[in-house]
């Protein structure tokens, strides 16, 4: 790395330092960098416990602990300056200990990490807002022979690369990222460099990762679940066309939710259902984040009086950290599951949905055209 000099048009190269001799460590410092920015990998990662010792039988202790977007284990291993010569052998023991680990484990691992990280957060809720999903239950977790493996050093020995890439041909996904120490006069920077494997051979572990990812996947169980919401929905469009038009033009669907339009674009009013509750939501999901907050803000100047009419309180729920906004209302205790539970979910939603049809007819009208004002003086 070379710094640029304007003045004289010339460049000087950045000294490159060993961690240790600078005085960092490999658990106070490399290991908690990574563990508040796993990104530096180049993707989404949830570290979910660090300095994990919980294996039977043995006291060894790796250092971090997280799960991919596709709910796969990953083992990281973080060495200062070398990685010494038995770090592949320690990680393949990680790998393997951690194979064992079930669903509940993993969630009862994030709940303890999560404590002693002084959050007050539901490792469930979670894990749903890491994955995008509705339900827990339908989270795959550590399926199959899928755990990862991801080594860290500042220099990997020669016998450490060669043996990576021996594994990586029976498709053991390991990844070595070397980190670099760089410092200027005033200034220090850290830099992450994946050198195994190269990007192609990693675009086509990816591939092999979604598909094995969809082949554990219990087609049985898919089956069941989708042909219940059909029937489930079947049922509920039924019952729904005798009191409004809004699904007068949807079809039954796999999904556990069910769209009709508000008339405003990419806002909807959403029926969803799940093992834990039935709700009736208007989602405002636009591709711009302040639109959605722009909308979400007009319509909540009418609260009081949508509410009065509605008859109860609505949970007005604006997800700043998130790009979409929603209003609802939710019945909690019922499961799409139990077919006992159908006409219960069915009659909250009908009622709730036709309540909801008629608070925020007006309100809609005015956001609408609020909104018009808003990206019309957005564009000048």
């Amino acid at each position: 790395m070379y710094k640029i000099n304007d003045e004289d048009n010339s460049i000087k190269k950045v000294e490159v330092k060993p961690f240790s001799g600078l005085g960092y460590r490999e658990r106070e410092h490399l290991q908690e960098w990574i563990a508040k920015n796993p990104h530096v990998f180049g993707e989404e990662l949830l570290i979910i416990q660090k300095e994990f010792s919980g294996f039977a039988d043995t006291n060894e202790r790796l250092d971090l602990l997280a799960l991919d977007k596709f709910g796969n284990v990953v083992v990281i291993e973080n060495k200062l300056d070398d990685s010494g010569r038995d770090v592949v052998w320690q990680v393949l023991k990680y790998a393997s200990y951690c194979s064992q680990l079930t669903k509940t484990n993993i969630k009862d691992l994030y709940q303890d990490y999560l404590l002693k990280s002084g959050s007050n957060l539901n490792a469930e809720d979670a894990l749903n807002d890491f994955f995008e999903t509705e339900e827990y239950d339908e989270l795959q977790l550590n399926v199959g022979n899928t755990q990862r493996i991801i080594m860290v050093a500042a220099k990997f020995r020669r016998e450490i690369t060669a043996t990576v890439l021996w594994l990586i041909n029976y498709k053991l996904r390991i990844q070595c990222f070397k980190t670099t120490l760089y410092m200027t006069e005033n200034e220090k920077y850290v830099h992450f460099e994946q050198i195994i494997p190269v990007q192609d051979i990693e675009d086509y572990m990816i591939t092999m990762a979604e598909k094995a990812q969809s082949d554990v996947t219990s087609q049985a169980n898919e089956h069941i679940r989708f042909e219940l919401r059909q029937r489930f929905w079947q049922q509920h469009i039924e019952k729904a066309n005798q009191r409004f038009d809004l699904y007068k033009n949807v079809s039954p669907s796999k999904e556990n939710w069910m769209a009709g339009a508000s008339g405003i674009t990419a806002t909807g009013f959403n029926s969803v259902i799940t093992r834990n509750h039935a709700r009736v939501e208007l989602y405002i999901s636009r591709p711009v984040k302040e639109e959605n907050k722009f909308i979400f803000d007009e319509l909540y100047k009418h609260k009081n009086e949508v509410e009065n009419q509605f008859g109860s309180a609505l949970e007005w729920e604006r997800l700043d950290e998130k790009k979409a906004s929603r209003i609802k209302y939710q019945l909690d205790g019922v499961n799409y599951f139990n077919e006992e539970d159908w006409p219960q979910m069915t009659d909250f939603m009908i009622d709730a949905m036709d309540r909801m049809l008629f608070v925020f007819k007006e309100p809609l009208k005015v956001a609408r055209q609020e909104l018009l004002k808003y990206l019309k003086q957005s564009e000048e």
